[in-house]
């Protein structure tokens, strides 16, 4: 079963209005240190797994939204999916990734911090 997507547009609007979910960020942790979308966690496939989860995403409920680096790029989905088997119920695929954030100009964050990756 695919996980029900979200586009770049609705995604930033979420960011702007401060909507409550989970932004995860799936790709290997040096990838996500060096630059991630604004208050996106890091999640790889790897780490999804019940304790982590438990104590991360503590509730079942939360909305999740999952990208990674580009809509060829697999890791956003197996993480998503992987959230789903572990009862999160309100996952979402941003498919366009990091790649796509970057070429419309929308902002990044290292460490917390904006980050500009011109």
């Amino acid at each position: 079963m695919s996980l029900p997507e979200i586009s770049a547009d609705e995604l930033e609007q979420k960011l702007e209005r401060g909507d409550d979910f989970v932004l995860v960020d799936a790709l290997a942790p040096m990838i996500y240190a060096h630059s991630h979308l604004p208050r996106a966690i890091n999640m790889p496939p790897t780490a999804v797994e019940p304790i982590r989860c438990a104590k991360r995403l503590p509730d079942l409920a939360a909305e999740i939204v999952v990208y990674c680096a580009n809509p060829s790029c697999d890791d956003s989905v197996v993480t998503g999916e992987r959230l789903r088997e572990l009862g999160y119920a309100n996952v979402r695929h941003y498919p366009g990734g990091k790649d796509e954030w970057k070429e419309l100009g929308l902002p990044l964050e290292r460490a917390g911090k904006p980050f500009n990756a011109r």
